[in-house]
């Protein structure tokens, strides 16, 4: 099977976590958007378990959760008038919980904004710790429902809840945000710190998935057409932004901090599992073959 160079594969999976669009990259690289979209999701998946696999027994201490929307095809409101309905189409939430002092992403779910998506996302974030947690989230009423059933009574949990006024009126227009007049904090289970409730970490990374995952720009066309894709290019984000990508605060990256690797991944790393993969399948193929021949006597 032919293959693009490895320098190449690496700079097209590179370009993707950098805010590239799908076209641009392939007239960069000189290559068919199909190969791109390929690449995306052969890529994307071997992310996903990677991130499965190796964020495990986190020694957190401070964990932040939050929500973040993009929408796949076309907006919830416009979903009933779509000429070419596609499945997963309408607002598309990526639940995010990241640790504080080591910045490192812990879990991650793509879905809606409901319980059962809250129930999913609290019970991957506590199969990956391996310690007692101070846990904080925005007042989603779903977290109430779920964050006790999925790590139990030994958690210290609180809500900060963000008040909201109309906005100043030289910024009034269609896509200003509302003025935050104030916060409140309410601690919901255990002793939470309250020096220490706030969102504010989680929210800063995902303003910088915001910026850095082209689908998730407001006001163009660049979002998701189908959901499998833009659960392919997040992979590819959460696995830069844990391995690949040294943080400035910290100097290292994310994985370094908390102790899940000792050096700097590259894009050449996850190329060498997928071509691994592959050998592997084709090894498999060809065993199922043999199995299937007709035994001679």
């Amino acid at each position: 099977m032919n293959k693009l160079p490895l320098e190449t594969r690496a700079q097209i999976l590179a370009m993707l976590c950098e805010g590239s669009s799908m076209r641009s990259i392939s007239r960069i690289c000189d290559v068919s958007i199909n190969t791109v979209s390929k690449l995306l999701e052969d890529a994307g998946e071997v992310c996903a378990a990677f991130h499965d696999e190796h964020v495990r027994d986190v020694k957190a201490k401070r964990v932040q959760v939050d929500e973040i929307w993009s929408f796949t095809a076309a907006k919830q409101k416009n979903v009933a008038a779509m000429k070419n309905p596609v499945g997963g189409a309408g607002d598309t939430w990526t639940w995010t919980a990241i640790e504080a002092d080591t910045k490192l992403i812990v879990s991650y779910f793509i879905g809606g904004r409901d319980s059962d998506c809250a129930k999913l996302f609290m019970g991957d974030v506590a199969s990956r710790l391996a310690t007692h947690v101070q846990l904080t989230s925005d007042g989603h009423k779903s977290y109430l429902e779920v964050v006790e059933e999925a790590l139990g009574a030994d958690v210290d949990y609180a809500q900060l809840v963000k008040m909201y006024g109309a906005s100043p009126e030289c910024m009034k227009g269609r896509y200003s945000p509302a003025e935050c007049t104030g916060i409140k904090k309410t601690p919901i289970e255990g002793k939470p710190d309250p020096e220490h409730i706030s969102t504010s970490f989680v929210e800063r990374q995902n303003l910088t998935m915001r910026m850095s995952v082209r689908r998730f720009t407001r006001l163009t066309n660049a979002f998701s057409k189908k959901v499998e894709n833009h659960i392919h290019a997040l992979a590819l984000y959460f696995v830069h932004y844990n391995w690949m990508r040294i943080h400035k605060t910290l100097r290292v990256t994310p994985a370094m901090a908390a102790g899940l690797t000792g050096k700097l991944m590259g894009w050449e790393d996850i190329i060498a599992i997928m071509d691994a993969n592959e050998k592997d399948a084709l090894a498999w193929k060809r065993v199922a073959m043999l199995s299937e021949l007709p035994q001679s006597n």
